[in-house]
């Protein structure tokens, strides 16, 4: 079936539709109220099917690939917006505007149910009353949340409050000891009061800061004052400096966007009783972004509110303020999805006067201070010259490197990296390893590549994956992105082949690089050792080489002890697994005693374990 008989079979309820070229390459995915009006507004069917007149540039494009449609049919609008959402993050198309998803961002909260609350950081939200939150926080969180404590003389850790005893933090002033009653509720209750204060204005807070580390400085303390100066730079990095203040009580989000220079960029701000208590910010992943087309804002102001109210928020608003006008339609469906979500009325706004309309200009002027810093970046560079010289669709601001490691069949795992251009460096907590069951490396890579897959509905695809392998590798890869529908880069890293073995000569690897290129055909590159874009590629391979190593290194020495342990008479797998589950490690095992081994074993067992440790050689 052709696509213009695939339109005409077009249904009137509400669903998502979705765009592929003509390679089976998915191009859009966007949603519809009624799908057979929607999709048909895209084109025009005299004298042929052609892209519709009044489309914008980029989406005139778009629709110019277009050979296939499908789409899925759901209950009501509000689905169809929720469906959509989910299937860009998983999926990433080629038109769609992509944004990081903001649960990774953590809060400051204090629990006022508590007698003597603390400051903490947080990124689970706990419902419950008298519990506050502040944020998110891009970045600067624990920093401020540290320079807090050191200037304000709050409880310092969980267990303080319920000692009964002042320890260390009060004898170096830092702590006025509520454990002992040297202090009454409502003093601390004037003290946490201070502490919020600094969070409400960070100016207040820096200014502190630069006068104890002069201090610092002037008693010759110069670790303590060049790690003061680090912090102040992140907390600084982190500021939206504003003095505006609504004189309300009102808690207003307010969203901006800006584009140029082939990059976009999204700033949240957050006021709370009507002042600006945090911001965060995310640039967009702007597939085929010209200078010659015309940015979707109105796309992207949807996908960023869309975004972020989809996950939990501990401080709902009373109003949303954003920095364009959008259709009186967009506005009732956002308006629509927020009250299915939360079930409060949330209104949004476009402000035209007053100090609303004040601070929603001085969250775009962030967003163009946050697009020009961002041009003058080295960095930057690099992840261009990578999209050109390997022909990749996007930008690899995020990526993701592969390899794995047995030992004659022993201790098989994969590991993955994550390489984050927000960070400019490894994200390690994003780093994950698998326990493989594949004995070929080429099966091992496949068993390792098809979870991550799977896993992409929790943990959305990055821009591009590395592969520590050659073309045959790389060729698994695509086929498994292509079986589930998806877009990604791909390519692969291995080493000159000498006489059927690696070359390794010190200081002159002479490393391949395999790619696809615009005729999907494979590709490959030898690039001098010198080349920063082949040591680039190298350093993420090398990464990921060391992770799945050292996680070998201490499976196989896991199971090198349970081998050992199975050679004692009367110990066999069910208790090596029981005492694992008690103890954690082998480690633990060796150190027990015969009474903590009791706990688990019979008491014959425990002494023979034990004097096995004592004596292994017997």
């Amino acid at each position: 079936m052709n696509l213009l008989e695939k339109l005409k079979q077009l249904p009137n309820d509400a669903g998502v539709y979705q765009y592929f070229d003509k390679n089976g390459h998915l191009l859009y995915i966007g949603k519809a109220k009624v799908l057979k009006n929607r999709v048909k507004s895209y084109f025009k069917f005299t004298p042929k099917l052609l892209p519709a007149d009044k489309l914008g540039p980029r989406i005139y494009k778009m629709i110019s690939e277009v050979v296939s449609c499908d789409w899925i049919v759901v209950p009501n609008e509000h689905d169809a917006l929720i469906l959509e959402n989910s299937l860009i993050k998983q999926l990433k198309p080629k038109y769609n505007i992509l944004l990081r998803d903001d649960k990774t961002y953590p809060y400051i909260v204090i629990d006022y149910n508590e007698d003597f609350p603390r400051l903490e950081i947080t990124r689970k939200i706990h419902k419950g009353k008298n519990i506050k939150y502040f944020g998110p926080y891009s970045t600067g969180a624990k920093d401020m949340l540290d320079s807090i404590y050191e200037i304000v003389p709050l409880v310092q850790k969980k267990s303080c409050a319920k000692g009964k005893t002042a320890c260390l933090f009060h004898q170096i002033q830092k702590c006025l000891a509520p454990c002992e009653n040297k202090i009454s509720k409502e003093e601390y209750s004037k003290i946490v009061e201070n502490a919020l204060e600094y969070i409400y204005n960070k100016s207040k807070l820096i200014t502190k800061l630069n006068e104890r580390m002069i201090q610092y400085s002037n008693d010759f303390r110069f670790e303590e004052a060049m790690n003061l100066r680090d912090r102040i730079k992140t907390i600084e990095k982190s500021q939206i400096k504003s003095g505006i203040d609504l004189a309300t009580n009102e808690d207003i989000d307010i969203f901006a966007i800006s584009a140029s220079n082939k990059k976009a960029v999204v700033v949240r701000m957050f006021l709370r009783d009507g002042k600006l208590a945090s911001s965060s910010h995310d640039f967009l992943k702007v597939n085929n972004f010209d200078e010659s087309f015309d940015f979707d804002y109105n796309e992207a102001y949807k996908r960023a509110i869309i975004n972020y109210y989809d996950n939990e928020i501990p401080l709902l608003p009373k109003e949303i303020l954003l920095a364009i006008e959008l259709e009186n339609e967009e506005i009732i469906e956002l308006e629509g999805f927020l009250q299915t979500r939360f079930n409060k009325k949330i209104k949004i706004l476009n402000p035209k006067k007053d100090k609303k309309k004040d601070i929603v200009q001085i969250a775009l002027n962030n967003c163009d201070e946050l697009l020009r810093i961002d041009s003058s970046r080295n960095q930057t560079t690099i992840y261009e010259e990578l999209k050109e010289l390997f022909n990749l669709q996007t930008l690899p601001y995020l990526i993701e490197s592969y390899d794995n490691s047995h030992m004659m069949g022993q201790a098989t795992v994969g590991a993955m990296v994550v390489w984050s251009e927000e960070l400019s460096a490894f994200d390690k907590k994003a780093f994950r390893h698998y326990n493989l069951e594949s004995k070929d490396e080429y099966s091992q890579m496949r068993e390792m590549l098809i979870r991550r897959v799977e896993s992409f509905i929790k943990n959305p695809a990055p821009d591009l994956w590395i592969l520590d392998g050659g073309e045959t590798l790389l060729k698994l890869a695509y086929d498994i992105i292509q079986s589930v529908g998806m877009n990604l880069d791909i390519i692969a890293i291995a080493k000159e082949k000498i006489d059927a073995k690696s070359h390794r000569a010190k200081g002159a690897a002479k490393d391949i690089v395999h790619y696809r290129d615009k005729n999907k055909e494979f590709k490959n590159f030898k690039l001098s050792t010198s080349d920063k874009r082949l040591q680039f590629v190298q350093r993420q391979r090398d990464e990921a080489h060391r992770f799945v190593i050292n996680f070998h290194k201490k499976q196989k020495r896991a199971q090198d002890k349970q081998i050992s342990l199975l050679q004692i008479k009367g110990i066999g797998e069910a208790k090596i697994k029981k005492l694992l589950l008690y103890f954690g490690e082998f480690e633990k095992i060796k150190n027990a005693s015969v009474e903590e081994l009791k706990n688990v074993l019979n008491e014959k067992d425990a002494i023979t374990l034990t004097n096995y440790f004592m004596n292994p050689k017997d």
